[in-house]
């Protein structure tokens, strides 16, 4: 179903700019220029993000290699999993949360 003229203004006032420049090519308004920019720019996010999630998984395979490590020589991977997550965490949250297991440990008997 194609959009009318003036249906594709009222979309246009209704969005954000960011939004306006990405979706150019949903809503040509202009010379083909104005498409193709975006065009240009939509490929470039597309192609960085890509570059990332590549590397992202690079990092992933060698962050697996040395839990492999880790554990050939004896290291419980699981328990060097939440020392990462709790080293991650702000001091006085990782205290609130060691609290509130406390709390709920003595709650149902298990100290």
């Amino acid at each position: 179903m194609a959009m009318s003229e003036s249906s594709v203004e009222m979309a246009d006032d209704n969005m954000d700019d960011d939004v306006k420049e990405t979706n150019v090519a949903a809503f040509p308004t202009g010379t083909d220029g104005d498409v193709n920019v975006t065009g240009k720019r939509l490929q470039s996010y597309i192609e960085r993000i890509e570059r990332l999630e590549e590397e992202k998984s690079a990092l992933g395979e060698d962050i697996k290699e040395i839990y492999g490590e880790a554990k050939g020589f004896g290291f419980d991977t699981k328990t060097m999993r939440k020392i990462i997550r709790l080293r991650k965490m702000e001091i006085e949250k990782r205290r609130e949360e060691d609290e509130l297991l406390e709390l709920y440990k003595a709650a149902i008997g298990m100290e």
